[in-house]
């Protein structure tokens, strides 16, 4: 069956062509796709202070940019998300890396802001449709084993959004400059294709007859409110809300990391080589990657890994605004380090308890809403960020935004605290 068949919904034929490949194969793939995409959408980090001054925009401009990914993902997750329900997981991860192509293609020969822009936006989107899918793709490659499907789900995410600013940084030293790292992402997704397109596709999760209009539908998000019971749908809203608070916020951390402080880092540190600056920028989301992967977790834990992670986060990113002013390169190292390692704790913990508080008819709909807020936390408070550092300087809006985001999530880590302790946590 082909790619073209599967996204015009068609059956499939009884006599399948392609290649039966094994299960490893499929996981590998499966990762592999939306690790590369993640990794290309967060190639350009160490390379926007330079872009910011070849093409003449600011910091509003460079804060512009990284949005406009945020949103385009957000949109595709809310209005195309679960396409792959209905054309298979492989022709969405064939349509996803297609528009991570275009996007690496167009963000490289960008002379402009909007054209910058514009191939976030694919970037954007193309992470988006893979999101789903490949979580999806996991899941059913391992039935039994759920927990291993999670595990690499956050090991092909977490790593490739790490590891995407270190790359970067990387690869434009290489003769080419900027384009470089884009030219060879462009060449690793084009590799990927073949197999996914020789590959035989498994039949798509629903594809009854009559539903190609509602099954391309937008989904429905909607907040855990009904449960069973007055204090149980009162404890589940509290968790559902601390968590996506701690997701809002996190991740509008992560926005500045990704969009402003290699320029930050180049300005108080004297580092001008997008590779030093590129590792700087992934250190937080590299022990945020660590930190979920390695730390154990689970239901009983998460009240308590929130408080912990919640704190941790408060104190790491005070200390974060004070080394931004003072130019202290191990306060800013080791602060950097501390809050991925707190938001990795804490983000996790708020998963858990959302998870084991709604019941399962709803679990999808609530964790698809718990991820747009969370994606949204990388954009709005990063353009915030932006207008203020065009207004009064990045050097002084860098620490007055890291500071509120410290007072914020030290009153999360009190709500956290007081908050009831669910039933055997």
């Amino acid at each position: 069956m082909t790619v073209i068949a599967e996204l015009r919904m068609h059956a499939p034929a009884a006599a399948r062509p392609g290649w039966d490949a094994s299960r490893t194969v499929r996981l590998v793939l499966s990762g592999a796709v939306m690790f590369l995409l993640l990794v290309g959408a967060n190639l350009a980090t160490p390379l926007y202070a330079g872009l910011q001054e070849r093409l003449g925009y600011g910091s509003l401009g460079t804060t512009m940019a990284f949005a406009s990914y945020v949103l385009a993902l957000v949109g595709v997750l809310v209005t195309a998300g679960h396409w792959s329900d209905y054309v298979g997981r492989r022709a969405a991860m064939v349509l996803a890396v297609i528009l991570g192509l275009a996007g690496s293609a167009v963000f490289a020969s960008a002379g402009s802001l909007p054209a910058l822009c514009g191939g976030r936006v694919l970037q954007g989107m193309a992470v988006g449709l893979a999101t789903g899918a490949c979580a999806a793709a996991l899941r059913e490659l391992l039935p039994q084993r759920p927990e291993w499907a999670s595990r690499f789900t956050l090991l092909a995410s977490s790593g490739g959004v790490a590891l995407g600013p270190v790359l970067g940084g990387a690869l434009a030293v290489l003769p080419g400059g900027p384009a470089v790292p884009f030219a060879v992402h462009a060449l690793l997704l084009a590799v990927l294709l073949v197999p996914l397109v020789l590959v035989r596709a498994r039949p798509a999760a629903l594809l009854p007859a009559g539903l190609v209009r509602t099954g391309v539908r937008p989904a429905r998000l909607l907040a855990p409110r009904s449960l069973r019971g007055a204090v149980l749908a009162g404890q589940a809203r509290r968790t559902f809300w601390l968590a996506a608070a701690t997701g809002f916020l996190s991740f509008a951390l992560f926005g500045y990391q990704l969009a402003l402080s290699p320029a930050v880092f180049a300005r108080v540190l004297g580092l001008g080589t997008p590779a030093a600056l590129g590792a700087l920028a992934g250190l937080t989301l590299a022990a945020s990657a660590a930190s979920q992967l390695l730390v154990p977790g689970g239901r009983r834990r998460a009240r308590r890994d929130s408080v912990l992670g919640l704190t941790a986060l408060a104190v790491s990113v005070g200390v974060l605004a004070w080394g931004t002013t003072a130019g202290s390169a191990a306060a800013l190292i080791l602060a950097s380090a501390v809050a991925g390692a707190g938001q990795g704790v804490a983000f996790r913990a708020g998963f858990d308890a959302v998870a084991s508080s709604v019941p399962a008819e709803r679990h999808a709909q609530t964790v698809s809403l718990l991820y747009v807020v969370t994606y949204l936390g990388s954009a709005v408070p990063v353009l915030g960020l932006g207008a203020l550092a065009g207004a009064v300087g990045l050097g002084v809006a860098a620490p007055i935004f890291l500071l509120a985001c410290s007072l914020a999530f030290g009153a999360l880590a009190l709500f956290a605290l007081r908050a009831p302790r669910a039933a055997g946590a």
